[in-house]
């Protein structure tokens, strides 16, 4: 555990490294409470989900909020991702637990995934997902692979649905090490090798699976585990970022030598950077900036809803050797 205390002794010393704020873009969305976040460079715009009214919208790197799309059905929307082709935005949408809009007929029970036209603003697909598996659904985060086939991590079933480019759903990925009680499987990466990368928020643990042989899962071998896992985020072919919350809020970077098969910490931000509920994480230019979710406002019946929402720029502090 010699990493994990290096860490520990990292975060708590905030004095060791210049006291300047960490950079953020604050915008106004009442209600919204984003979970995804994904930033398009071609357009030099953030695009934000949201897990309590289901809209999507769009965020100016000067804080500048506006409706993408707000479809009355989108119960809550979490993971995004733009398509390989620059011209869609697709986003994860079902009914998990905070939707303002939640109906005895979805809750739990809806899982969708749809495009965006992104100069429209239009939809342009609509899949559904929620009939096959049975149980609970949650459809919370998505990737694609090199031949624009989707992948889906599902939450409450603990499964992964690949989507192929002209629509066709199925359960891709379906493994005794997935199951967890409450929320399983998060975020998701796809990795230019041939396989993904899934982190499990139930057991902390990041799985390895290979897109010629899904049946092949293999847990990545690290010296902790990655409670309340959230959103991943693959810098270069040997770094990823993983994002926690539920308490922990903080970001590391892990970095692998050996393809994957195990990883160590290699950076972490600070406590002093003060995150809220961090969920999801994407790169703009030379920087990784992580949404702000807030969702410990949604639990606690005594909260404000919040109308300012943060998108923050995650200081990744190398660990010592």
């Amino acid at each position: 555990m010699k990493q994990l205390i290096l860490c520990i002794s990292l975060v708590g010393c905030a004095a060791a490294v210049p006291d300047q704020p960490t950079a953020r873009i604050e915008f106004n969305a009442p209600e919204a409470y984003p979970e995804g976040i994904v930033y398009d460079g071609s357009r030099d715009v953030y695009y934000v989900s949201s897990a309590r009214l289901g809209s999507i919208g769009k965020v100016s790197p000067q804080g500048n909020y506006s409706e993408l799309l707000n479809d009355p059905s989108f119960k809550s929307s979490y993971g995004m991702k733009i398509h390989p082709d620059g011209k869609r935005l697709f986003a994860c949408i079902g009914d998990a637990n905070y939707s303002k809009f939640t109906s005895p007929e979805t809750r739990k029970k809806m899982a969708r995934l749809i495009g965006i036209d992104l100069i429209t603003g239009k939809k342009t697909d609509d899949i559904d997902l929620s009939k096959l598996t049975s149980g609970l659904h949650f459809p919370n985060d998505l990737t694609f692979d090199n031949q624009q086939n989707a992948y889906v991590t599902e939450s409450f079933s603990n499964v992964i649905y690949k989507i192929t480019p002209n629509g066709n759903a199925t359960v891709f990925a379906d493994h005794p090490s997935f199951k967890t009680e409450g929320i399983g499987l998060n975020g998701i990466v796809f990795h230019p090798s041939g396989y993904l990368l899934t982190v499990s928020s139930g057991t902390g643990m990041i799985y390895k699976i290979d897109l010629k042989n899904p049946k092949n899962v293999t847990k990545v071998a690290a010296e902790q585990f990655f409670m309340n896992g959230d959103g991943l985020l693959l810098t270069s072919n040997d770094k990823l970022v993983v994002v926690q919350n539920g308490g922990s809020d903080k970001i590391c970077e892990l970095t692998s030598q050996d393809n994957w098969n195990s990883a160590k910490l290699s950076a972490s931000t600070l406590v002093a950077d003060r995150f809220t509920y961090p969920s999801t994480a994407t790169a703009a230019k030379d920087k990784i900036w992580v949404m702000n979710a807030k969702f410990s406002e949604l639990t606690d019946s005594t909260s404000v809803p919040s109308k300012q929402f943060v998108i923050q720029h995650a200081r990744l502090m190398p660990l010592p050797k």
